[in-house]
């Protein structure tokens, strides 16, 4: 195509051996291209542009230097790997990023030998590298061969938990592995902590330049004549950089800071790690997030994730909104409700933007906490507020908070505290595909003891749900919403607490009732008027709560129906589990009621628009009308009929 970039030296790479002819100047060069064709791609796919960019130069470097896929390179998070893919043999198909049947956002494992560990949360590289350098130690066997191991992290993932607990782990063992700590002061939100406070003084209290100079000496460590010249660049390089200590008490040997967008050091410095190193080491790098793109480096989130865009101008092709977001109706009834109560306050996990607490902080910055990748230390903190008088919102993405069940069950259900989840991006998400979707929380949180667990059928539901949230002071409520726009209904001024465990009759029918239990309920809807068009009525709830269940109004829908269908955007074992042991510990299945629940099927649903993965899930319109059909009998009518 005419618009796409001209890249001479990279259309001769089909796979990271083919960067082995090239002499460094030439690699300069394929990175300058590398770029170039990442933001042509993520222009037409959408994407995460920013943490790409940033790692461009790093990502051919350690492609030129290490044998991959026999080394294996470990992309913490895995955002940042469209160029790594572009250069292991996915180039063709890169325009199919996060689509359906194509490239996946993240490293994938059955995608390519090259993605030697799937990821898509945080702070799990250096853990999965210690492991492939383990397994290399004790023979372990696979198709590629087991050869170094390195984890590439960012600054924002590395003040996780797992982190630590690997790098302590690995300084133990004392094994040859590669941590390269990609430092560019951006993760999704700035960064908080002490830890990024520490390493901001690694490179502001000494002179970049010095160290500039130090990194390009170790381009003298590699030929043994050298060898005192080799010593002096390596005192110099300790002393220089202070805050090694850090990770030199843990174990490893630290290099570094150095530039990461300059291949003269790069290059070098990754050629004396491979050649020399024998236990730990970190290689301290820094970066750009965004680096080469105007629009993305002057974006606040640096281009962290983008709409599809025009390359030129960075203007981004988002369809415009006809009603509000989930997530800001959230965000603007906590702010309400804050207002009227100084105990609210609201806990996220590196999420402020993505869960509207953004907004939140704006207003009461002293009542929001963003803790960093922190998802276990963020439940308990939220458990602790609460202990202490406090009213924690404790804002994830469910497939975030997964991170932080030991937490949930253990400091907040089996201590009773009134900790407020909000649980975002509930359901499927689309583009971000299986890694990100919201799908198992309604299971996981509605079989603890004590636990209140509502699902917005719409977003005045979820204005409801806030305050009915902010309202209860016994035991830990959560509350779900997924992600993207509401339904366009009438909003009201505040939100009203709602009765716990009452769900809402929505319309009247007979022969069939259907039990909705989350945003769903529109799906519903629009297979009842097809449904009415050929003379069947169904009855449909709003279920409201899966915990505790209106067991009122799910025993009077068994009994007035022949049917009962329940229907939500979550696995098996969740609020269709719960209503089925309600029926059968009533005996009411004795008396020949047909049940039937509709949840996700026990697959991992890769990426593709929201509505294409709830085709493959079975849960949209068509399939309620066929479910309806099929219970009550009349499927083959209906195929005559058609």
């Amino acid at each position: 195509m005419s618009d796409r970039p001209k890249t001479p030296l990279l259309d001769q790479v089909t796979r990271p051996a083919d960067l082995k002819q090239f002499n460094d100047s030439q690699l300069r060069q394929v990175a300058d291209e590398l770029r170039r064709e990442t933001i042509s791609a993520v222009s037409v796919t959408g994407g995460h542009l920013g943490a790409g960019l940033g790692v461009v130069e790093l990502t051919v470097a350690l492609h030129a230097v290490f044998d991959t896929p026999r080394d294996k390179v470990i992309w913490d998070v895995g955002h940042q790997c469209y160029p790594h893919k572009i250069l292991t043999g996915r180039r063709e198909r890169i325009r199919t990023l996060r689509m359906k049947d194509g490239l996946s956002g993240f490293t994938k494992r059955s995608e390519s030998p090259y993605d030697p560990f799937g990821a898509a949360h945080s702070s799990t590289s250096i853990s999965a590298a210690l492991g492939f350098a383990v397994a290399r130690d004790l023979g372990g066997v696979t198709p590629e061969g087991l050869g170094d191991a390195i984890a590439v992290i960012g600054d924002g993932a590395m003040s996780a938990g797992m982190a630590f607990e690997a790098m302590n782990n690995a300084g133990h063992l004392k094994k040859r592995l590669i941590v390269i700590l990609n430092d560019n002061e951006m993760s999704i939100a700035p960064p908080v902590g002490a830890l990024s406070s520490y390493l901001s003084r690694l490179y502001a209290e000494e002179p970049f330049q010095e160290l500039k100079a130090a990194a390009k000496g170790a381009v003298s460590l590699l030929p043994e004549p050298f060898r005192e010249g080799a010593r002096r660049a390596k005192e110099m390089l300790k002393g220089m950089a202070v805050g090694g200590t850090l990770f030199e008490e843990l174990g490893f040997s630290y290099l570094g800071p150095i530039d990461g967008h300059d291949m003269d050091q790069l290059l070098p410095v990754l050629r004396t790690v491979k050649a020399r190193a024998t236990g730990p080491i970190l290689i301290h790098v820094l970066t750009k997030k965004g680096k080469g793109y105007a629009p993305a480096e002057a974006a606040r989130d640096k281009g962290h994730a983008t709409a599809r865009f025009d390359v030129l101008t960075g203007e981004q092709s988002k369809s415009p909104s006809n009603a509000p977001s989930y997530t800001r109706v959230f965000a603007d009834s906590l702010v309400q409700e804050a207002a009227l109560d100084d105990k609210i306050c609201a806990v996220t996990a590196a999420m402020p933007d993505g869960t509207g607490l953004n907004l939140f902080a704006e207003r009461y910055p002293s009542r929001c906490f963003d803790v960093g990748i922190a998802e276990q230390h963020g439940v308990t903190f939220a458990a602790a507020l609460a202990a202490g008088g406090m009213k924690p919102f404790c804002t994830m993405y469910s497939t975030f908070l997964q991170r932080g069940y030991d937490q949930v069950v253990h400091d907040v259900a089996i201590q009773r505290l009134p900790v407020r989840f909000a649980i975002d991006r509930a359901g499927l998400v689309g583009a971000d595909g299986a890694t990100h979707a919201g799908s198992f929380d309604i299971a996981f949180l509605a079989n603890l003891p004590g636990f209140t667990v509502m699902a917005a059928a719409d977003e005045a539901e979820l204005v409801h749900m806030v305050a009915t949230a902010a309202a209860h002071d016994d035991g830990p409520i959560a509350f779900r919403f997924p992600r993207g726009e509401g339904t366009g209904v009438d909003m009201p001024e505040r939100g009203e607490p709602l009765e716990i465990g009452k769900g809402r009759m929505i319309r009247q029918g007979s022969r069939v009732a259907i039990l909705s239990f989350g945003t769903r309920l529109s799906e519903v809807l629009k297979a009842c008027e097809a449904l009415d068009a050929k003379g069947i009525t169904p009855t449909v709830a709003d279920a409201r709560f899966a915990k505790p269940l209106d067991k009122d109004l799910i025993l009077s829908l068994a009994a007035d129906h022949d049917a009962l269908i329940t229907i939500e955007e979550g696995a098996v074992g969740g609020f269709g589990s719960h209503v089925a042991q309600l029926l059968s510990d009533e005996g009411v299945f004795d008396h020949g009621l047909k049940f039937r629940s509709m949840v996700l099927p026990d697959i991992f649903i890769d990426q593709a628009s929201p509505e294409d993965m709830y085709a493959v899930a079975g849960m949209n319109a068509a399939d309620i009308e066929a479910k309806v059909l099929h219970v009550l009998g009349v499927a083959q009518i209906a195929g005559k009929r058609a």
